[in-house]
């Protein structure tokens, strides 16, 4: 039976880093401030935003929510994401996804200052990943290196591969494989026998966004499996892209879902906020 990677265990030990964290700069007289834009009223985007406000309460750091009609314009967002830019009481902000309607969210990203940037998300912060330069990193990407290491698996020489090419978790957990000088592999929907692929990976992490899509013929013996998926099921359950009561007699470890990766993207939003502080502050 595959070892847990409890995710919910590296992920409070994260925000007890962080609220001492916070702790030392208010000392200094450093507000670490978090603001939110939501547009619409979509129902999952709500949920996600009250949580990311709790989480921020419960380790001191004040968060405001900026809340917009779905029928916002993008010149008022345009506006608003200028302004936050240039407020120093704002250590970063983010804007919650998707955005309403047919509003292209790439302008608004686009338009965030890097050092602000607390979701990692904008061409600018992708690119600075890319080419090695300081940046705040996409919360799930880094939530998983963070987990892996805290769990004590070795990525160095290793082989990895990343099931998924997004720009939200395949693309950029791919760089930071790479950065922690594992030998990496990306694959996606046009990939030929994926299984043979996936059964060379000694970290295998999956982010295709599909159900159940990875099995046991998917995986080496003794691999190290990291689900990133999150699905509903009928009964009103979760769960992930990997089947995994079939994979944990091969792995030597395993995220679960729920309880692996999630709560570590909403501590790495936390960290996120609390360094943004820290540049602003001189003191990173």
């Amino acid at each position: 039976m595959a070892r847990v990677l409890d995710g919910r265990a590296v992920a409070a030990r994260i925000r007890e880093e962080v609220a001492g964290g916070v702790s030392e700069l208010a000392a200094r007289g450093v507000p670490v401030r978090l603001d939110v834009i939501l547009a619409g009223e979509d129902p999952a985007s709500v949920t996600y935003v009250s949580n990311k406000r709790r989480d921020c309460a419960e380790v001191g750091i004040e968060s405001r929510l900026h809340a917009f009609p779905a029928d916002v314009s993008q010149k008022e967002l345009l506006a608003l994401v200028e302004r936050l830019n240039g407020d120093p009481e704002v250590s970063g902000f983010f804007i919650q996804l998707p955005l309403p309607g047919r509003m292209d969210p790439l302008p608004l990203l686009s338009a965030i200052d890097p050092s602000k940037d607390v979701d990692g998300l904008s061409p600018q912060s992708a690119g600075r990943l890319a080419v090695g330069l300081p940046c705040l990193l996409p919360c799930t990407p880094h939530g998983v290196i963070q987990l892996l290491g805290r769990c004590g698996v070795e990525l160095e020489g290793r082989e990895a591969v990343v099931v998924g090419r997004s720009n939200l978790v395949g693309k950029p957990l791919a760089l930071l494989l790479l950065r922690e000088n594992a030998t990496v592999t990306v694959c996606h929907s046009r990939t030929r026998d994926l299984a043979e692929v996936t059964r060379r990976a000694e970290v295998l992490v999956v982010a295709a966004g599909r159900r159940g899509m990875i099995g046991a013929e998917h995986v080496r013996e003794g691999a190290v499996v990291v689900d990133v998926g999150i699905h509903r099921t009928e009964d009103g359950g979760l769960t992930g892209d990997v089947r995994q009561e079939e994979v944990s007699g091969r792995a030597s470890a395993m995220t679960p879902v729920p309880g692996g990766v999630g709560p570590m993207t909403r501590a790495m939003l936390l960290y996120n906020t609390l360094e943004a502080a820290r540049l602003q502050a001189g003191l990173s």
